[in-house]
């Protein structure tokens, strides 16, 4: 059928399609194009997602950090720069696990005092020379796919201690399962992380929008902020934004 070579030719550029915008390329309900995206997924074509279709299976499989961190390395400086900024003097922030969030150690560059509460070993090797830095590093059992910690002992620590900001990152972003990652203990110890901070700030490319993974870390309506790149649809940005979440998209 051609309009299923329609949306294969335009997926196969753009990777990921929503259902609205489908609607208007081809002039046909929504109805009709999720009986094609369902066709197209029964033969192998394309993954249904939540509003849409994407080439990629949207449950992800956990790849090791140093893979990671080649992927989308220009989007990813571009949202850690941006998060930086947020960062005030005399600030308490919480800084998670993720090739996003670590990269966020990079760009602080602040003279003035400043506490960093971490699971990520990487960060604490960005920070450890700048002196008017306090860090608490986490303890715990070491992930080797994620240079961070997990565990009880981690999540013992956050009980007694509180932060203005929380800087998350995820595998995983969906409208309606929430933000999620590969780890389940991972995904706890980023709850307890949510519960220690007044802010709760994701940092996130857009390739991680549509997509869920194994363990569940919150709903989106526990997060006040993201961070993205401009690859974001803008009908997930109205979506958020229905959700009351702030959407700050770096150009």
């Amino acid at each position: 059928m051609k309009r299923h070579q329609i949306i294969l030719d335009k997926l196969s550029k753009e990777k990921y399609l929503e259902v609205l915008d489908l609607c208007k390329l081809l002039d046909v309900s929504a109805v009709t194009i999720r009986k094609d995206l369902k066709l197209l997924e029964e033969k192998g074509l394309l993954h249904r997602t939540h509003g849409g279709a994407s080439l990629e299976n949207p449950y992800i499989n956990e790849k090791p950090i140093n893979e990671k961190e080649k992927i989308s390395v220009e989007e990813k400086n571009g949202i850690a720069q941006a998060a930086a900024q947020l960062i005030t003097e005399n600030d308490s922030i919480m800084i998670a696990s993720g090739t996003t969030v670590q990269a966020l150690a990079k760009f602080i560059k602040t003279q003035k005092k400043l506490t960093v509460i971490t699971s990520s070993l990487t960060v604490v090797l960005h920070l450890i020379h700048l002196k008017n830095i306090e860090i608490l590093q986490l303890g715990g059992y070491i992930r080797h796919n994620s240079a961070s910690v997990i565990g009880n002992y981690a999540a013992h620590i956050l009980e007694n201690v509180s932060c203005s900001k929380l800087f998350l990152g995820a595998d995983g972003i969906d409208l309606d399962y929430g933000l999620s990652t590969t780890n389940l203990e991972e995904a706890q110890l980023n709850k307890k992380m949510l519960a220690s901070a007044q802010k709760t700030i994701v940092l996130a490319d857009s390739s991680k929008f549509g997509k869920k993974s194994f363990a569940k870390i919150c709903r989106l309506d526990q997060i006040d902020e993201i961070i993205t790149d401009k690859g974001i649809s803008r009908s997930i940005v109205t979506e958020l934004e229905e959700k009351g979440i702030v959407v700050n998209i770096v150009s």
